[in-house]
């Protein structure tokens, strides 16, 4: 049986998925009111509610307002599972960009997985941790002018904003929860460091625009225990005043006072507690 809506014509069900295939040709993955209203020459009202009726016919899967996927034939909406939630980041974010642990993993500083997708958005945040389709999206908020330092990598037709080396380097040491941990940020550091496209100075440069102080406090810790003096001296040279927690996770009860960072028990032993 099918349902009348107000105002519109009768569709079968063939000439529905007809339609709906049309739709897909133009945006397999994702759909949105805007994409169904181009493809099918129709207003954005009539785009929207045929959206809807696509869905209570559980042909579409709706992941977010205006945002919907394609439900497989073989398929229920309760289980689908994007193939690439990265996809979903420019249409439930942007502006917004791929960064910490995720990026981590693009840029080979880790071999750890996470399956979580890390992101950034100047969009207002109500609730950091998000799940669409199936995957976990750790979520927090940047002011737009703080939107530097990224590159776009394609997955598909899609164009994605993810963290340069750089930048994500930056980024784990600024918010060390987005890294994994402290732990994992200093393993990530120690990797980059080796690389050859490392660059001390383009770090200096990122962490002087984000301007949070407590970022050269740790890097600087951080460089200390690897034992790159390059960095020591750079950091050393731009500490800001307070003390900052090496992670604010964790207990942090040794103050390291050449750094002003308080740092947990098992960092107390890397450098010299007293200058």
């Amino acid at each position: 049986m099918y349902r009348i809506y107000p105002n519109q014509p009768f569709i079968s069900r063939s000439a529905g998925r007809e339609r709906l295939s049309t739709v897909l040709q133009k945006a397999p993955n994702l759909v949105t009111v805007d994409t169904t209203s181009e493809a099918l020459n129709l207003d954005n009202t009539a785009a929207a509610k045929l959206l809807s009726r696509w869905v209570q016919q559980g042909w579409l899967k709706r992941i977010h307002r205006g945002l919907y996927t394609p439900v497989p034939i073989t398929s229920s909406p309760n289980s689908l599972v994007i193939e690439d939630a990265w996809t979903l980041v420019p249409q439930l974010f942007k502006p917004a960009y791929v960064c910490g642990a995720t990026a981590a993993q693009f840029w080979n500083l880790t071999e750890q997985l996470f399956r979580t997708v890390f992101v950034y958005t100047a969009q207002p945040v109500r609730q950091a941790e998000q799940i669409f389709l199936g995957t976990p999206f750790s979520v927090h908020h940047v002011p737009a002018r703080l939107i530097f330092g990224t590159r776009p990598v394609w997955r598909g037709q899609i164009k994605i904003e993810i963290s340069d080396i750089h930048r994500t380097i930056i980024d784990i040491l600024d918010k060390p929860s987005i890294g994994g941990g402290i732990r994992h940020v200093a393993d990530c550091l120690s990797g980059y460091l080796t690389r050859d496209d490392a660059d001390i100075k383009q770090l200096i440069n990122y962490a002087e625009q984000l301007k949070n102080g407590a970022v050269f406090k740790r890097l600087g810790f951080l460089a200390e225990c690897i034992g790159q003096a390059e960095l020591v001296s750079a950091c050393s040279a731009r500490l800001s005043q307070g003390n900052a927690k090496l992670d604010p996770a964790l207990s942090t009860p040794r103050l390291i006072r050449r750094w002003r960072l308080w740092v947990t028990e098992k960092w107390k032993g890397q450098v010299r507690l007293n200058d």
